[in-house]
């Protein structure tokens, strides 16, 4: 995705490695000046690989992977059924690297109607990134399931963070906080009061170095405390 208004993709198939030739991704874009672009998740990844073998010019790799041939609604491509998202497309500029093989050929385009499979959406109609249970390629023959790494972090854009220049230098050159743990002190709005420092250090009784007892919360993404630990 490269831009929400308008809506706007770009993917890259490469020039064949062997003879520097366009495949037929490219030959039918180039063709039509229109695209569906399939996202592919968990569940329909091996039929994705076998689609994407280097078939005859020709030959319907819909049929060979087993997928179900989905007419659209505003252009002529095919969707494919199975795909729990499907964005038609138009065409706006075709970018060619190089003539190399392996060069990229970048495709940017338009989406004029989208598709959502029901079932990966919350009660709000947002996509649920577990449903959808997305895979992404890797390199050589690994591809990576994405459901499993995935973790929250909230958006500093409501509030604004003290930033690191603000945070004390014992804590900002601490052996023990990493990148990651300042990250998170770093983007609280404002500090505790003295008073909730004092409140809390004289419920917590603790022989921990204070430095290992704020990691322990910030693990917890409990900012606060690990600043009340802190100062």
């Amino acid at each position: 995705v490269i831009s929400a208004n308008p809506p706007m993709l770009i993917f890259s198939p490469v020039n064949r490695g062997k003879d520097a030739s366009k495949k037929d991704t490219l030959l039918n874009i180039e063709e039509t000046k229109e695209v569906v672009i399939n996202i592919v998740n968990y569940e329909m990844v091996q039929q994705m690989s076998l689609s994407s073998a280097d078939y005859p010019r020709g030959v319907n790799e819909f049929e060979k992977a087993g997928f179900t041939m989905l007419e659209s609604e505003k252009i002529k491509p095919f969707r494919v059924k199975e795909a729990p998202v499907q964005f038609e497309c138009i065409v706006k500029d075709i970018i060619h690297i190089a003539p190399n093989g392996g060069a990229g050929n970048l495709i940017i385009c338009e989406i004029v109607k989208m598709h959502f499979n029901k079932n990966i959406l919350t009660p709000k109609n947002r996509i649920d990134p577990y449903k959808i249970d997305l895979v992404a390629r890797a390199g050589g023959n690994f591809y990576s399931r994405a459901q499993t790494g995935y973790f929250e972090i909230a958006k500093p854009f409501a509030a604004l963070g003290i930033g690191f220049e603000n945070l004390p230098k014992e804590i900002l050159n601490s052996e023990i906080l990493s990148g990651n743990d300042l990250g998170k002190l770093a983007s609280v709005e404002v500090l505790p009061k003295e008073e909730e420092i004092k409140d809390f250090k004289n419920n917590i009784k603790s022989d921990i170095n204070s430095h290992e007892l704020a990691k322990a919360y910030l693990e917890k993404d409990e900012i606060m405390k690990a600043w009340l630990v802190l100062l």
